[in-house]
């Protein structure tokens, strides 16, 4: 069982809240179940979750923890006062503050989603995710030039996630192609690449766990065996090192971490916002 319940509540998408949320839980060795209440804008919602939290404290015999991200301030008090749960305010936390040592007011946006239609940020983010999800394992090589990012690497390493991770948070144009035996016997990119190499960022992984990840997908298969994996890594990392491509390991990393690397590398200037 769970240590504890914890209810993410906004009246946005309820995305800040989590990820805030579970940057901070991330530092407690407890587990806990997570339950997101996206869109609470109301007093009739809010009575709703509230009825839902104290149900839970009462089920579990422990206080709920709550964080919340509400502009509303009719449905921020409701929650923060009559929830029998530890409520963490993140706008009381730190937008006030901020507002005071500004000496301005925020602008009490709801999440970063609003007002889509005006903003260019949003419309970057839908052309990047269709992009990576056109030039995703190589499945086309038009447009290439428009490409920010060409990952390249063996199957199974990491590239896709990777790819639509960097189109989705950072609007980052971002194609996959895997590197194949094909390309190992020919001790070349394939010909698609080779205009664009300097786009080129590499990820390799260890066998062990390549071995690991293939066998879920194709089991006792040839592309699955662990000396068939160890062959693929060292020819890529090879044909990598030869062409000058800079590449980083998968293995032991997060996407997260996996993207602000290759940001740092291609365009320091998305690390600024």
């Amino acid at each position: 069982m769970p240590n504890r319940t914890v209810f993410f509540v906004s009246d946005g998408t309820g995305i800040t809240a989590e990820t805030f949320g579970n940057s901070i839980l991330a530092q407690f060795s407890s587990r806990h179940r997570h339950v997101r209440r996206p869109f609470i804008d109301t007093a009739e919602k809010a009575d709703q979750v509230i009825a839902e939290i104290n149900g839970t404290a009462v089920v579990e015999g422990k206080r709920p923890i709550v964080f919340i991200t509400l502009v509303n301030d009719t449905v921020r008090d409701r929650i923060a006062s009559r929830c029998n749960a530890l409520v963490m305010d993140m706008f009381r936390t730190f937008v006030e503050p901020i507002e005071a040592e500004l000496g301005i007011k925020s602008n009490h946006r709801v999440g970063r989603f609003s007002d889509v239609a005006k903003s260019q940020e949003y419309h970057d983010r839908i052309e990047a995710i269709n992009f990576s999800l056109a030039h995703d394992d190589g499945q086309s090589s038009r447009n290439l030039a428009e490409a920010d990012v060409i990952l390249v690497g063996v199957s199974r390493c990491g590239k896709t996630p990777t790819s639509l991770y960097l189109a989705m948070q950072h609007g980052i144009k971002a194609a996959n192609y895997p590197l194949i035996p094909d390309d190992f016997e020919r001790d070349a990119l394939p010909s698609s690449l080779l205009p664009y190499k300097r786009k080129c960022f590499g990820l390799t992984i260890d066998a062990d766990r390549l071995s690991q990840i293939r066998n879920e997908r194709r089991p006792g298969s040839k592309y699955a065996a662990l000396a068939n994996c160890r062959y693929e890594i060292n020819e890529a990392e090879r044909l990598m090192k030869r062409e000058g491509i800079h590449w980083l390991s998968s293995t032991h990393k997060s996407i997260e971490e996996i993207a602000t690397t290759i940001l740092s590398d291609i365009r320091p200037d998305r690390l600024i916002y």
